[in-house]
């Protein structure tokens, strides 16, 4: 006869196994979903790589195509930022181990695509070109403030500190970058933008 201090550890023993046999599953679906969260932030991060490089390349065409000082010198410190940013996200890959590799990115492709459309569209040496160039440009920069927004909370989540703390960072300067675009339209572009179009409805009138 078994007795019941031996039933008891047969018990216990039995409880033990299945409990262990129950958790493996779990810790592997863990794993896996680890590795598809990795996925995620690194395919975003291709993205937004792509994307800074593309800016890099098209921003001198806004620089040139702006008709005042005020916007020209905007985007040109961007466009230096831009480049700056560059070096951080490949920092980023760098930090988790992956390499700097880039994903077209059709978002700012588009946003791309819609500032030089304005470009062909208005006026060259128009108040109106340029109001509607930071819209453009604020557009993007709303892209760019979504992305490295998620990127930034993304890394944290993983414990990726450092490449968090880079991801904030850039984000504050898309802030900043967005903000300034902002103030530039409100306490200048669009009120001379406006003045254009008074003035040509009242040589109509005439």
């Amino acid at each position: 006869m078994q007795s019941k201090k031996s039933s008891t550890v047969a018990n216990a023993s039995a409880k033990a196994g299945t409990k262990k046999i129950s958790e493996g599953p779990i810790e592997r679906k863990m794993k896996k979903g680890e590795n598809l969260f990795h996925d995620l932030f690194l395919d975003e991060l291709k993205d937004i790589y792509w994307a800074e490089k593309h800016l890099v390349k098209n921003l001198p065409k806004i620089i040139k195509a702006a008709t005042t000082p005020e916007l020209k010198d905007a985007v040109s410190d961007h466009l230096r930022e831009t480049e700056e940013q560059v070096k951080k996200v490949e920092r980023v890959f760098e930090l988790i181990g992956e390499k700097a590799q880039a994903k077209k990115c059709d978002a700012m492709s588009g946003l791309v695509e819609e500032a030089s459309s304005i470009i062909e569209e208005t006026e060259k040496g128009s108040y109106t070109r340029d109001a509607a160039l930071i819209t453009a440009a604020q557009k993007v920069e709303h892209y760019e403030i979504a992305s490295y927004g998620a990127l930034a909370a993304f890394a944290k989540t993983m414990g990726h500190n450092e490449a968090a703390t880079i991801l904030a960072e850039i984000l504050e300067e898309e802030k900043n970058a967005n903000d300034g675009l902002n103030d530039l339209a409100v306490k200048s572009i669009n009120e001379m933008a406006m003045g254009e179009w008074t003035t040509e409805s009242s040589e109509d009138i005439e």
